[in-house]
């Protein structure tokens, strides 16, 4: 087997040329077939019974989804020994991305064969992935995750769930409850979280019709409503010790492993929203006429349309370069011949990526909610109301900023865990932190910025300085301290977001201009123009958060010598950016639909 190379947060110390990412650009012919059967499988089966889903009707999810079980849409991550398609993860992303538009069903499919499948397909014996995964992946069976507790939703290791061996030794008798479990009401095998004797973490396989197992009423819920979300009890539940899910006490590697893939899921879903939403709102704002013209002529209105093609443009960008180095990491663990190794090993490449996949889930969260709270405001009063599908986007999107792990947790986690990794040292962030301090205190002339992006390549590379100048002050200012200080692990969480939202987009770009040899398209200008924007709009939060944290950490001339240092990073000329939304905006308008 190929010796693993650990890459996950290398962004902020290193950097990228444009050939090393993955982008929509590069989907092969078999991936672009696979999204379009989903399409046409939404198109005919989903959105003519649209109403009675979003009603909640049990029978029906579970009648469609076993018939996108027949088109192998629910086996996609399963693998081929165990009836599944064993897609590579670019081509699982764009399945994701294409089902979201099928609102509360995207999110029944998305919980089943995600993180109630995945667990099985990484962690099961091969006992456990012959007994489930065929049926799984066909629908025949429907899963469930259940970690979240009442008195345990962040804090997933404080769960109360118990189990205990029998006296007999053949079953762990579990006793507790799960809050808010998707796919509860017609899920028919559910992973379940416990601690054997009240301390070790482990995960069981649960079948519903196990007595002293029910399930509670359906939650009430803002948004998702054509989704099953109910609690769930354990009263002397006897699970078989063969249900055991990899190890007693050792669950916890299944639950955050899982929640990687969970995060970068989600993220690749409210993509597909996003896309959804630009189409709706461009449409409407072209039909609906006010003072004699339609409201898409109005410079207001096309800004808007504009910002949110952009955010939908760097959260996809994110998102396929993520999707691609997990395919390059998971590739690293196959043995001799190409075949796979054991799901702890798979599981671990992916976690490599667990800051990028927590990076994803906030961002894209967040920019789904800014480009659904936009489309509201384009319909206006209609926007408000249940007949059009923007209103439901916008109640659907608000859970997913609490899904997964909430943003705040992830937010603890993308720092935290960079630094794990910098002291075991897998990345050098410690060592390009000090080397930058003598650099730091030299004149910094702004080198020629003629060439296209290269304006914003420089300023991604001042960012990461500002993050590393940052960091480091940090570490040597409040050592062991910092996990405590939230504040300035937000502030620098959101340095990493931004720094690999306006990377990502940077490298998309260019390897798009690249490929065209430089030559002037509407496509170039367009990727160009949204990058020049973004990356200016960013460096200014870049800014913002940069004397937040500095003013946390210094005082006195200590901080003033500080913002000398980051007055001379942000230096740069800037653009027009009331122009370039407004070319951006055209092409949304003209085409009435996402634009790249």
């Amino acid at each position: 087997m190929t010796e693993t190379i650990r890459f996950g947060g290398r962004f902020v110390v290193e950097d990228s040329v444009p050939e090393s990412v993955v982008t929509p650009e590069d989907f092969t012919e078999e991936q672009r077939m696979m999204a379009d059967a989903a399409q046409q499988f939404m198109d005919a089966e989903i959105t003519p019974r649209d109403a009675e889903l979003e009603a909640l009707n049990y029978d029906l999810t579970v009648e469609l989804m076993r018939k996108a079980g027949e088109l192998g849409l629910l086996g996609a991550d399963v693998p081929e020994a165990y009836g599944g398609l064993g897609l590579d993860k670019v081509s699982t992303t764009l399945l994701a991305e294409t089902l979201a538009r099928s609102s509360s069903f995207a999110l029944s499919v998305g919980a089943h064969t995600g993180i109630g499948t995945l667990p099985i397909v990484f962690f099961g014996t091969p006992a456990q992935k012959e007994k489930y995964l065929p049926a799984l992946a066909t629908g025949e069976r429907i899963a469930a995750y259940c970690l979240t507790e009442p008195a345990s939703g962040s804090d997933a290791l404080g769960a109360k769930t118990t189990a205990r061996l029998s006296p007999n030794g053949k079953h762990y008798v579990l006793n507790g409850s799960k809050l808010y479990i998707t796919n509860a009401g017609f899920a028919d095998l559910f992973i379940v979280y416990a601690k054997v004797d009240g301390e070790y973490f482990t995960a069981f396989i649960v079948e519903k019709g196990m007595p002293g197992f029910s399930i509670g009423p359906e939650e009430h819920k803002m948004g998702i409503k054509g989704s099953s979300t109910r609690p769930l009890f354990f009263e002397d539940v006897a699970v078989p010790v063969e249900n055991v899910l990899g190890e007693v006490g050792k669950g916890h590697q299944i639950a955050f492993n899982i929640l990687n893939i969970g995060r970068f899921k989600l993220g690749a879903a409210c993509l597909g929203s996003s896309k959804e939403t630009i189409e709706l709102a461009s449409a409407y704002a072209n039909t609906r006429k006010q003072f004699g013209k339609a409201i898409s002529s109005y410079p207001l209105i096309g800004a808007k349309l504009a910002d949110m093609n952009i955010r939908t443009y760097v959260l996809e960008s994110m998102v396929y370069r993520t999707a691609g180095w997990i395919d390059s990491m998971l590739r690293t663990t196959e043995l001799d011949g190409g075949v796979a190794a054991d799901g702890m090993t798979v599981a671990k490449a992916i976690g490599e990526y667990a800051i990028e996949c927590s990076i994803i889930k906030v961002f894209a969260s967040e920019a789904l909610d800014f480009v659904a709270d936009e489309g509201v405001q384009i319909h206006g009063g209609y926007g408000y109301i249940r007949e059009y599908k923007v209103e439901r986007i916008y109640r659907d999107s608000r859970i997913n900023r609490i899904f997964e792990g909430t943003n705040e947790i992830n937010r603890m986690l993308i720092p935290g865990t960079l630094m794990k990794k910098a002291l075991k040292g897998e990345l050098p962030l410690l060592r390009k932190a000090r080397s930058l301090q003598a650099e730091l205190v030299q004149p910094m002339p702004i080198p020629p910025l003629e060439k296209p992006l290269s304006k914003e390549a420089f300023r991604v590379g001042q960012a990461k300085k500002i993050f590393l100048a940052i960091g480091g002050l940090a570490v040597q200012k409040l050592g062991l301290r910092l996990e405590q200080e939230q504040e300035v692990l937000c502030s620098l969480a959101d340095l990493m977001i931004n720094i690999f939202a306006m990377e990502s987009a940077l490298l998309r770009s260019q390897k798009i201009w690249k490929a065209n040899r430089g030559a002037a398209s509407d496509k170039t200008e367009n990727v160009i123009a949204m990058t020049t924007v973004f990356v200016q709009e960013a460096m200014e939060r870049v800014e913002s958060l940069a004397k937040l944290a500095l003013a946390a950490l210094e005082t006195g001339d200590g901080l003033q010598m500080q913002l000398s240092i980051l007055k001379k990073l942000m230096r740069a000329p800037i653009s027009d950016t009331v122009a370039l939304k407004r070319t951006i905006a055209a092409r949304v308008i003209k085409s009435e639909h996402y634009v790249v």
